[in-house]
């Protein structure tokens, strides 16, 4: 495995976290985020996926390794990473206003101007509609558009994203993609994200990280060279795509038979 260039954000080197009671989650786990790309970590379940992105973002410590983001070795959470939760983490006693501003609220930003910049990132999300609604007033979908909106308004340079798109449907799943491709190309930001699905891997991703089951190594880095210009049942039905869905179906297959 090749660690990447030297202008990577996000450089992890022999990554290793044991858990109480000698549960060894991650073993020598290498890997570079290169800036402005969406790397994703795929492996089998308990390969460590959710522990290596929650290190990068500062909210647990490794045993043995480092993460240097931008240079600089992670010791907490950092105002150039923002994460976003699988299960949303709406303040469920806030409006979506609210909720997208919220991290412009604890870092001290005035209540106008974060106002101003939570319904930027609303508009984008098209829940403009919706902004003095209450998290149990929106759809699974709609919910997992404000915790992305909340992510982009504190303008962090990483997103650190753990199966972002797991709770919604295939339909919507589809749209969320394109919809997040869509935004990193005005955003331009340098993305971690964590997912179970090969086919989701391969159609946002710049580099895919394969990581073995437990305790996790780097088995492979994949680079999906697909062409994004085309619509998007094009580009699924590409042959580019299918191989390389088929490549690390390959890879994977083996680590769940063993």
């Amino acid at each position: 495995m090749t660690p990447g260039n030297g202008n990577a954000t996000v450089r992890v080197r022999n990554l290793t976290k044991e858990f109480p009671g000698g549960i060894l989650a991650l073993e020598g786990v290498t890997f570079d985020a290169p800036e402005g790309e969406l790397t994703t970590l795929i492996g089998p379940s308990g390969s460590g996926k959710t522990t290596t992105l929650k290190i990068i973002a500062g909210l647990l410590e490794a045993t043995a390794g480092d993460v240097l983001v931008q240079g600089r070795p992670v010791r907490g959470p950092g105002r150039e990473r923002a994460f976003v939760f699988q299960d949303f983490a709406l303040m469920p006693w806030a409006t979506v206003l609210r909720n997208v501003g919220f991290g412009l609220e604890l870092r001290g930003v005035p209540k106008a101007k974060r106002e101003v910049v939570a319904r930027e990132y609303i508009a984008k999300m098209n829940l403009t509609a919706f902004e003095d609604a209450y998290p149990h007033q929106l759809s699974g979908g709609m919910r997992q558009r404000v915790g992305l909106a909340r992510a982009l308004a504190v303008d962090a340079d990483i997103l650190l994203m753990d199966e972002p798109f797991a709770s919604v449907d295939e339909q919507i799943r589809r749209k969320f993609q394109e919809d997040l491709l869509r935004l990193l190309s005005e955003e331009k930001k340098t993305v971690v994200f964590v997912t179970h699905s090969i086919e989701e891997a391969v159609y946002v991703s710049d580099q895919v990280v394969i990581l073995t089951r437990g305790p996790a190594r780097v088995s492979k880095v994949v680079r999906p060279a697909i062409d994004r210009e085309g619509a998007s049942q094009d580009i699924r039905r590409s042959r580019a795509y299918l191989d390389c869905v088929d490549g690390i179906w390959d890879e994977l297959r083996g680590y769940l038979e063993g």
